[in-house]
């Protein structure tokens, strides 16, 4: 019993870790669910519960991405982290991820893993350089090196995602009104001049309007504003929007005969739209369905 109580106490932090290493739902829960397969079956004595936990999933998050799969899909341009609806049941998951924007979780994804981990693992978790070295098994002098280059991606940019919830808001509002028009002058107007737009409709594509398959992310006021404009002008007949709140922040959720079919978040600082994300992938759509019915439990039972 007293391992149970352990590791529930740490799992919220363990889900955070590997959520933000992998940027998807089932792995992570996976990870967790493994981590507790091996606390429970451990031998020696723990001293440290958290770090040993945290060092079992980062090292299986590392193993993850490290295989085929991954790499795949980790190279594709248009692969957006999943996006975790709040909702009651999974709360204390949004809780622990400490409200981390999609915007971030996206920078995140564009480290390399070593980097990826003992950026979490110093900036998150606030571990010392000698335990990371510990997890990694690397020399405290590399785990430096990494942090020092995990920093120099993302720290400008990191920075800039710091805005209120009520301007994020008052932001994704007017480009869906400006979008819904098909206005390309009131939405070029929203956009910074280096805003980017990334849809993510899964290994095989979709299909946006009378677009097949964008070739990758759009990057410049003028391509988003004309892309935007062109695709509410061939209509989105019978969709309907919902707002919710994902990874924490305002998004909206778009329907058609009661099924959501696309996410959308927006980036914004500056009172401009830095980045608009579309998630659009049927399959990993599956867990949003599931959290918008309340079908999904808050967590998967610990399993023996």
């Amino acid at each position: 019993m007293a391992d149970v109580e352990t590791f529930e106490q740490h799992r919220p932090a363990l889900f955070a870790l590997a959520y933000r290493m992998l940027g998807d739902i089932a792995r992570s829960e996976d990870v967790v669910q493994d981590t507790w397969i091996r606390w429970h079956n451990r031998l020696a004595q723990v001293d440290s519960p958290k770090a040993y936990l945290l060092r079992i999933a980062t090292r299986l998050c590392l193993t993850e991405l490290g295989s085929a799969r991954a790499r795949r899909e980790e190279s594709r341009a248009d692969r957006l982290p999943e996006p975790l609806i709040s909702s009651g049941s999974h709360q204390d998951r949004i809780e622990a991820l400490d409200r981390i924007s999609m915007a971030f979780l996206i920078l995140l994804q564009r480290l390399r893993p070593a980097e990826r981990a003992v950026f979490l693992l110093h900036e998150v978790f606030d571990l010392q350089h000698r335990e990371i070295a510990d997890m990694l098994g690397r020399s405290e002098a590399g785990c430096r090196q990494l942090l020092k280059r995990a920093r120099q991606h993302v720290a400008s940019e990191r920075e800039g995602l710091k805005v209120s919830a009520q301007e994020h808001r008052e932001l994704l509002k007017g480009f869906i009104q400006a979008a819904s028009t098909g206005d390309l002058e009131a939405v070029a107007k929203l956009l910074a001049e280096d805003a980017v737009l990334i849809a993510d409709a899964g290994p095989e594509g979709g299909t946006y309007g009378r677009v097949r398959n964008l070739p990758g992310p759009l990057r410049g006021r003028t391509k988003i504003a004309a892309f935007v404009a062109a695709v509410a002008a061939q209509g989105a007949t019978g969709s309907s929007l919902h707002e919710r709140k994902v990874n924490g922040e305002p998004a909206l959720l778009l329907s058609r005969d009661g099924k959501v079919y696309a996410v959308l978040t927006v980036a914004t600082a500056h009172q401009e739209i830095r980045g608009i994300f579309i998630y659009a992938d049927p399959t990993r759509l599956r867990q949003v369905l599931s959290q918008e019915s309340g079908g999904a439990a808050a967590h998967p039972p610990v399993r023996s």
